[in-house]
């Protein structure tokens, strides 16, 4: 027995007169049901009408689907893949000339190009504020937003369907089939009249539509209170799919998963629609009870349920210098923490190594993305790539970081230049570019900067990275100050000798490493032997604990900012005062 929810089979029983059309295009040797509702009634229904025509081969439930069966799977199977194809060429027989799909017109390279980075700019602007308006409140004063991931349609079809005149009466009603109901509401918004290249208008449109619509969700809620199971909370009143004409569809879920699961049922109820619309008769969905019935079914809410809820779950984090020790420990960390994760440092076989080795162990949940912190339009490149991918960030931790040995006598400006470059301009250019983001999404954020014990022990013959480092720290500090009313957190974290995570070498004590162990007549195993000997514990830390305590900042087990936690195991020489 096959089951499916073929869109060709939905275009002909999701219309006004879907019983006798779908008997028409498939013949009298399939059954086609009215609607009922899914279960046990169907179940009986489907059982009485099979016994009334032995002789069928497959059976149609209308604003449901399609099943098949024979003796054999291959068999089910290819009486599956006849009768879509009987739905499908009676569908292209009958849609007129007057109502099809708008073609979409051919264009050079050159012209598709610009078309692409026009419009990838405007998701960039775009996203991270619907982002923001679908994030639902909880009331938590740490955690007061519950937040989405995006996934987007934006490609030349979908923006043609957007377009076309009478494009709300086509796409803004009820779900194809009842199942679809948790992933993406009866209703998608259908947001009109932006001007999405105008970022002064383009909030309060978008936030007027977002509003209006939760308004008339927690009416239908109201309207239907009676059939609401005892126990069980309405869901969020903001949408789950947001249509933009000149964009496409920006579909939201509480992770990549359930974001995933909504784009892929929305660009089918839009090819659906349009396919039905092409036919030039209406589309027909369910009664509003029923919809409201099957929305809030207690089978339905069953497979919403999971049992590996993570607390970094639907958020999104960007790390710089994520191919070094610590900031490979760092993104392990935030994955196992259910965090999406975008890897930044510059491009090359490190950072595509670091991709490839975590992406074995949490496949589609990291992305590497080229950055050259020292470059404001590098920077704010990359921050735009991961909008696009995942509709905004929530959590940016500044890890770039170079070093160099030499005493204050031997230090020449050209070499203090390139270290201040990155720890200091390189720092200063990431903050800002996160605060700009966490302006537009409106949902607070965290900044947890990897600081160095040397900020408050320097080390002679470090004065470069330890000076650099210091100021790094301190525009941390003033981020602190400065970001707090947006509820953005800024804090730091204070390692120390962390030498390796994994096969990962650190590049900084690549650097260090040889004159240490000049100066103290060690080798390798017994310079690290010595850091770890000299902190209170007698511990090797470790990149893990630094991605630890990147994670109690993260998750927000206090209500703190700008403030630093000592990763070294203890030096009292290097504790905050």
């Amino acid at each position: 027995v096959d089951h499916t929810h073929a869109d060709a089979i939905l275009a002909l029983t999701n219309r006004e007169d879907g019983l006798t059309i779908t008997k028409e295009a498939l013949g009298p040797d399939v059954i086609v049901l009215p609607y009922v509702t899914p279960g046990f009634k169907l179940a009986l229904a489907a059982a009485r009408a099979l016994d009334d025509h032995p002789e069928a081969w497959g059976m149609v439930w209308s604003h449901h689907g399609i099943v098949t069966w024979g003796e054999t799977a291959q068999e089910s199977y290819d009486m599956m893949i006849r009768l879509v194809a009987r739905a499908e060429q009676y569908l292209g027989a009958t849609q007129t000339k007057s109502a099809a799909a708008l073609p979409v017109k051919k264009l050079s390279v050159s012209a598709e190009s610009k078309v692409r980075e026009a419009l990838d700019d405007r998701l960039a602007r775009v996203a991270p504020v619907v982002r923001g308006l679908l994030a639902e409140r909880t009331g938590d004063c740490d955690h007061p937003y519950r937040r989405v991931v995006l996934q987007t349609l934006t490609g030349p079809e979908i923006r043609a369907a957007l377009g076309t005149p009478g494009a709300r009466d086509t796409f803004v009603n009820p779900v194809l089939t009842t199942d679809h109901l948790i992933r993406t509401k009866a209703l998608p918004l259908l947001v009109e009249g932006v001007d999405l290249d105008d970022p002064e208008s383009l909030r309060p449109r978008l936030e007027a539509a977002v509003q209006t619509y939760c308004d008339e969700y927690q009416d239908y809620v109201n309207r239907h209170q009676a059939d609401l199971p005892k126990g069980m909370q309405p869901f969020g009143l903001q949408p789950r799919v947001v249509l933009i004409p000149g964009l496409g569809a920006l579909c939201a879920g509480v992770d990549l998963r359930d974001a995933a699961i909504a784009r892929d049922i929305a660009k089918q109820t839009l090819a659906v629609k349009a396919s039905v619309a092409a036919c030039g008769v209406h589309y027909q969905g369910l009664p509003e009870a029923e919809l409201f019935r099957m929305e809030y079914r207690t089978l339905q809410h069953a497979k919403l349920q999971r049992s590996d809820a993570a607390p970094l779950r639907g958020h999104v984090a960007l790390v710089t210098g994520a191919a070094g020790a610590i900031g490979t420990g760092i993104c392990e960390g935030l994955l196992k923490a259910g965090c999406l994760v975008a890897g930044t440092d510059l491009p090359g076989a490190a950072l595509d190594d670091l991709v490839k080795a975590m992406g074995r162990g949490f496949p589609g949940r990291i992305i590497g993305v080229p950055l050259d912190v020292t470059d404001p339009a590098s920077v704010a490149s990359a921050f735009d790539e991961v909008v696009r991918t995942w509709g905004g960030i929530d959590l940016v931790v500044p890890n770039a970081g170079v070093a160099m040995v030499a005493p204050l006598t031997d230090l020449t400006l050209e070499g203090y230049r390139k270290l201040e470059q990155v720890n200091v301009e390189g720092t200063l250019i990431v903050l800002a570019e996160a605060a700009r983001l966490f302006k537009r999404q409106a949902t607070g954020g965290d900044i947890v900067l990897v600081s160095t014990k040397n900020v408050f022990a320097p080390g002679a013959n470090f004065g470069a990275y330890s000076s650099t480092k210091a100021a790094a720290h301190q525009l941390a500090r003033i981020a602190s100050l400065e970001l707090a009313c947006d509820d953005v957190r800024v804090n730091m974290v204070s390692p120390d000798a962390v030498f390796s995570h994994g096969t990962c070498r650190s590049g900084l004590w690549a650097e260090v490493g040889p004159d240490r162990m000049k100066a103290r007549g060690l080798d390798e195993a017994g310079l690290e032997a010595y850091y770890q000997s000299r902190n209170l514990l007698k511990v090797r830390v470790t990149a893990e604990h630094v991605a630890n305590g990147v994670l109690f900042f993260a998750t927000r087990q206090t209500p703190t900012t700008g403030a630093t936690i000592p990763i070294d195991g203890g030096l009292p020489d290097s504790t905050p005062r």
